[in-house]
């Protein structure tokens, strides 16, 4: 694929030292590496440790189903595997991915204590095949028995987008409490779809972790990037995890390779994101990712 000029310009002035061919879009930024794309991380103070690359199953989730699962078992197991050869130790998952029974398959012969499970619970109506949203200690027991594991490293209340989530969902947050309290599951929190619902995540000390929307263009996100930052600035000091998503503006940067750089690296500077989760359905994805993130640096002055 041949660079237009312009293109190049334009990268260039954000930058570019070099040129690199990859999967999405025709090339991205050559500096001096700072990052490892799948270096162990802290997620916040909740003791869990993941790589800085999260491997996302929910792309286009709905009833149970996404793209990752779509590709059927042979090849959605296998991209899991190799995600995991290339580094990658940490899965977002879901109920409303239908991504729980793929996992353990594909790390078979792999220590569970060698990646971390992040799932979520949808509450909401509709969604999901039933109507019925059972509490969180059966819910939590079915995705056990589904993940064919003990206990699951973070559990989150999937989409919240009521600023008065904690009280409208306090039956939900008593019960992770004691799960936690258990061992049953290392970490609580939420994934936010609101501004006003980031912003009471902030405030709710039960809060462990939080999944957040977060690019520089404000596409697929809560608010634009000038109201979300000093929200995911004040999560993040006060020691919740937080977790990145749509960094790829939920698909729309694939091909843009101005906007693919400009996001990863905006995130990366942030310096509030703990782990960047993105949706890949193919390994080569993955690795085009992960060689930005390696060549991307850090802006000074």
């Amino acid at each position: 694929m041949k660079i237009k000029r312009r293109e190049f310009i334009t990268a260039s002035a954000a930058g570019v030292g070099g040129m690199m061919f990859g999967y999405w879009g025709s090339a991205s930024v050559i500096k001096s590496p700072k990052y490892d794309p799948f270096e162990i991380v802290s997620l916040g103070k909740t003791g869990i440790k993941a790589s800085r690359i999260s491997l996302g199953t929910g792309y286009k989730g709905w009833k149970r189903s996404s793209n990752q699962t779509r590709l059927g078992k042979e090849k959605f197991e296998r991209l899991i595997r190799e995600s995991y050869e290339r580094g990658v130790r940490m899965f977002d998952m879901a109920d409303l991915y239908g991504s729980h029974p793929y996992l353990t398959p594909a790390l078979k012969g792999i220590p569970r204590s060698e990646y971390v499970i992040l799932s979520k619970i949808w509450f909401r109506p509709r969604g999901l095949p039933e109507d019925e949203r059972p509490n969180a200690d059966i819910v939590v027991q079915r995705f056990l028995k589904e993940l064919k594991t003990d206990y699951i490293d973070i559990v989150l209340l999937h989409c919240t987008v009521s600023p008065n989530w904690p009280k409208e969902q306090e039956r939900y947050l008593e019960t992770l409490a004691k799960l936690k309290e258990k061992g049953i599951i290392r970490a609580h929190g939420v994934s936010c779809h609101t501004l006003e619902a980031l912003n009471a995540a902030a405030n709710e000390s039960w809060v462990d972790s939080v999944n957040a929307r977060i690019n520089p263009y404000g596409v697929s996100m809560d608010g634009p990037p000038e109201k979300v930052v000093p929200i995911l600035k004040k999560i993040h000091q006060s020691g919740k995890g937080v977790v990145g998503m749509k960094i790829v503006g939920e698909g729309k940067f694939r091909n843009d390779m101005e906007k693919l750089n400009n996001s990863i690296q905006f995130v990366l500077n942030l310096g509030c994101v703990d782990v960047m989760t993105v949706g890949f359905e193919k390994i080569e994805e993955l690795d085009d990712f992960a060689e930005r993130v390696r060549q991307i640096s850090r802006k000074t002055g």
